[in-house]
């Protein structure tokens, strides 16, 4: 098969490598959609795992072959994966703390190689931990939804983390993919979102996925704004899903006393900023942090996702075949005002239409 295999820091090669062989209790999936996620970029750009491996998580295909133990799947069945699964039992999974479980944190997904996540070939071996995460897509949707259930579910994870009432106000920085997932599900809970970005047609996007109002990031006034529109009491709570410190700054600022800002896309280890403690203290605002997906929301994102309550393939704005992944990634880390989530897929149909 093909796989596109990271050989080093920004070293993307595509190369020929065996199918993966499963064992009895595993399953064997055709690759035809994958997202391209941040933390794949983080990965090949500044190279904080040791090579070789073929990433790519945010997966969806087709079973083509299933272990002979095997018996809650069929071939043929299209399927989403997610490349994570807690053990539900120990310390960690109790305090539903999920992504901090030892299971959780090996990846149960692979096209060889240590397992990485696979999606970034043409087939991928799922490990019998992680069978459970296994999502059937539905016949009228397509391979491009079911590769985003994962990147929905971390969303709806964080939103479910905050301490909201319907009717509550929150802020939410950067209108990229992640920030609409967010400005679309708070929306939908019966929140007022204010959301925020430095593009204007990222601003329009917003409105037309739910968001209450939206303002230019770059105003100078932007916390007196964002107080102004909740007459002076601040958001409840503060979503910043841009790796911008000034954006935490203007977030913690912004809420009001007894809310909460929570930090989606600051996943870079040793990074330090400012934090004014007498708020955190006094004024009892809240800073949390979340990462990673919930095993036990999945069946709610496939409803979400797939009765496109929440239809998420207006998020979808490139797609680009495997031998171009690494302008995919390229692009994602360097995103133009056009682009926003895009894909890595084996045929343009299957990807398109299901």
């Amino acid at each position: 098969m093909r796989a596109v295999v990271y050989r080093g820091i920004n070293d993307l090669r595509l190369e020929t490598l065996p199918v993966p062989r499963i064992t009895s209790a595993e399953i064997l999936v055709r690759v035809a959609a994958c997202g391209v996620c941040p933390t794949d970029i983080k990965k090949v750009v500044q190279g904080t795992v040791s090579p070789p491996r073929i990433f790519g998580h945010e997966t969806a295909g087709t079973i083509v072959k299933i272990g002979a133990r095997v018996r809650t799947f069929r071939v043929g069945d299209r399927v989403g994966l997610h490349h994570h699964v807690p053990c539900l039992d120990c310390h960690f999974c109790r305090h539903r703390a999920f992504a901090q479980c030892a299971t959780y944190k090996r990846t149960g997904i692979t096209a060889g190689f240590e397992p990485a996540g696979g999606g970034y070939a043409e087939y991928v071996r799922v490990l019998p931990f992680c069978l459970p995460g296994v999502v059937r897509i539905p016949r009228a949707n397509t391979f491009a939804e079911g590769a985003l259930l994962e990147p929905v579910n971390t969303v709806l994870k964080a939103i479910r983390q905050l301490p909201l009432l319907p009717g509550d106000t929150v802020s939410v920085a950067g209108q990229g993919p992640i920030g609409l997932m967010f400005t679309r599900l708070l929306s939908l809970a019966g929140m007022r979102v204010l959301a925020t970005d430095l593009l204007e047609n990222r601003r329009f996007l917003a409105r037309r996925f739910g968001a209450w109002r939206t303002l230019d990031a770059a105003r100078p006034d932007l916390v007196e704004e964002l107080r102004r529109c909740t007459r002076g009491r601040g958001v409840d709570a503060a979503v910043v899903a841009v790796p911008v410190d000034a954006a935490v700054g203007q977030a913690q600022a912004a809420v009001r006393g007894g809310g909460t800002t929570l930090l989606f896309a600051h996943t870079v280890r040793g990074h330090l900023t400012p934090i004014d403690l007498g708020a955190v203290c006094v004024d009892e605002k809240g800073i949390s942090g979340s990462y990673s997906s919930d095993f036990t929301l999945q069946r709610e994102v496939a409803r979400w996702v797939f009765g496109r309550k929440f239809d998420v393939r207006p998020l979808i704005t490139h797609e680009f075949p495997l031998e171009r992944t690494a302008e995919a990634i390229a692009l994602a880390q360097r995103p133009t005002p056009a682009s926003l989530k895009i894909l890595v897929r084996h045929d343009a149909l299957l990807a398109s239409t299901g």
